[in-house]
């Protein structure tokens, strides 16, 4: 399916800095591990609505609940079973997204940067440089409502009507794996993105605190992208909220 569609579909001139459309510039999850994936594997689940992420804690369940974030975190490391992926639609990334990379660029990241450099092997100069790279994106705002999808940059708004088009299942070369969603335009403005790709680092129904998105017109080369993953985070969020979050995970 994947080369069918990537037959029929017109070849965007990819290029991280391109500026022909702001969409020349894919993205890429954010695994922590951004190696190019070995293997790509579909996959299709059933819709059901687990959401893993209730954090609604019920203390007579102590129990229960640390073998769910056991579970959870391992799933975020990208450790995870075929059976545990499920399919999602786009109302798990509803609302008005802000992309990160302008909280970058105004210095309102540098604590994250120097949180990471305090227990990574990067200096937090280091860790900015490759997040910029990471979060670069015209694309400075998101709306999605219901199957509509709205992208602002440079001043314009672009809108698609999409539609389902499966997942994919990316294993990398450290040995853990990633889920992509995958959404088609099937009607819209011409500007808009033929596909667009969410990965948010969990793999069944659930609200979307956070996401990375790939845009394009190449459904194999976006899933192929490991090097550029614009990043998006509530529009209501001030610049040392989205810190704050970003810290906490």
């Amino acid at each position: 399916m994947t080369a069918g569609l990537s037959r029929r579909t017109a070849a965007l001139a990819l290029g991280l800095f391109a500026t022909a459309s702001p969409f020349a510039a894919f993205a890429a999850e954010q695994s922590h591990n951004h190696d190019q994936p070995a293997d790509h594997a579909h996959a299709h689940g059933d819709h059901d609505h687990d959401h893993d992420h209730d954090h609604d804690h019920d203390h007579d369940h102590d129990h229960d609940h640390d073998h769910d974030h056991a579970r959870d975190s391992q799933v975020h490391k990208g450790y995870f079973d075929d059976a545990q992926v499920k399919a999602r639609t786009l109302k798990d990334w509803q609302g008005d997204w802000q992309s990160v990379y302008p909280l970058l660029e105004d210095g309102s990241l540098d604590e994250v940067f120097a949180h990471k450099a305090h227990a990574g092997d990067k200096s937090a100069a280091e860790y900015t440089s490759y997040y910029r790279t990471g979060y670069r994106t015209d694309v400075e705002r998101i709306e999605i409502n219901g199957q509509d999808v709205t992208f602002h940059a440079n001043g314009e708004a672009y809108t698609g009507h999409y539609v389902d088009d499966g997942h994919e299942i990316l294993t990398y070369k450290a040995g853990n794996r990633g889920v992509r969603y995958i959404f088609e335009k099937a009607s819209g403005d011409v500007e808009a993105p033929t596909f667009i790709q969410f990965s948010d680092h969990d793999i069944a129904p659930t609200d979307a605190s956070h996401y990375h998105i790939y845009m394009g017109s190449d459904r194999q080369a976006l899933l192929d992208n490991v090097t550029n993953w614009p990043t998006y985070y509530p529009a209501g969020l001030s610049g040392e909220q989205v810190a704050r979050e970003m810290m906490a995970h």
